[in-house]
């Protein structure tokens, strides 16, 4: 079987994933996943379309991830994720749509504006 790749996007963190056949290891950034991002809920996000598909043992999976947090980077994964196992069996699509698996979230931060200490809050105001 060749590489399968994808890519996932959420906030600012990119990543691209490669699929191959293998024995289930993840390796995010040349480290394991579990070493790569310390929250132990974060490893379930990781792992979610894997196991919604049930091919978690079948695929070794390389990643490069880039930009944000932590928690948007195992979002941008997962993603991807779910993107590249739909590339490889388009049945799997039934399974990741109804749990929102394979929809990019476009929520990113508002920008700061002028006049104000962040997007929205305003200075105290103080009527004297």
């Amino acid at each position: 079987m060749e590489i399968i790749n994808a890519t996932g996007r959420r906030k600012s963190s990119v990543s691209r994933v490669y699929l191959r056949q293998g024995s289930g290891k993840i390796t995010i950034n040349g480290k394991d996943y579990k070493d790569y991002l310390p929250q132990v809920h974060i490893h379930e996000v990781i792992v979610e379309p894997l196991q919604l598909a049930d091919v978690k043992n079948i695929y070794d999976i390389d990643v490069n991830v880039y930009g944000g947090g932590f928690r948007g980077q195992a979002e941008a994964t997962r993603l991807a994720i779910a993107r590249a196992l739909v590339k490889i069996d388009e049945d799997f699509r039934a399974l990741m749509k109804p749990r929102k698996l394979l929809t990019r979230d476009a929520r990113v931060v508002e920008r700061k504006k002028f006049g104000k200490p962040k997007a929205r809050k305003s200075f105290q105001f103080s009527k004297r």
